[in-house]
């Protein structure tokens, strides 16, 4: 039977702006869920039309204050996806420890319809997660692996060329 483990808790300081007043503060919506739901905060008389093919940024209301070492990622829900084809078009949309400006949320509609964006509308998810801050270092060459360069689709494969590279023109991957 698995160990039931508890999960991290962080705090991080939001500001309600006026527009976003009175919509509830993002949640999970259940016990292991990852994200919280972002709400839309836009005007309660006149939803955002999307119509197909176009995008819109939604505002949510709110300012974030992450702890140094921590980002915020803006993702798809996966109902709205799925029902609407609207998505986050820059998914996912990173927010830095130090941006202090509104969570906005670039919304596309790929379906076939028009998509009203209603105030207080589940939109996106934020994700908030701990990140190493790096500092590249070059160097002549890197060690090997049993994947090497393969890049899109090559995880699980054996390395060799495939008949579409050849054909197409395009660099054959070899092993080493």
């Amino acid at each position: 039977m698995a160990k039931s483990t508890k999960t991290a808790r962080v705090a991080v300081r939001v500001k309600v702006l006026p527009h976003g007043e009175g919509l509830p503060l993002p949640e999970a919506q259940s016990e292991g869920a990852a994200g919280l739901d972002l709400v839309a905060a836009v005007d309660a008389v006149m939803p955002v039309e999307i119509p197909p093919g176009k995008r819109v940024l939604i505002p949510t209301g709110l300012s974030l204050e992450l702890p140094l070492g921590m980002e915020a990622q803006v993702r798809p829900r996966s109902g709205l996806a799925m029902k609407h084809g609207v998505t986050v078009l820059n998914s996912p949309g990173t927010i830095d420890s130090d941006y202090r400006g509104e969570v906005q949320v670039l919304l596309v509609n790929l379906g076939e319809e028009k998509f009203s964006v209603r105030r207080g509308e589940r939109i996106a998810q934020l994700v908030v997660s701990a990140h190493a801050q790096v500092r590249l270092e070059p160097v002549a060459g890197l060690s090997q692996t049993r994947r090497g360069a393969g890049g899109f689709g090559s995880t699980g494969k054996a390395a060799r060329p495939s008949g579409r590279a050849k054909k197409k023109g395009l660099p054959v991957r070899t092993s080493r």
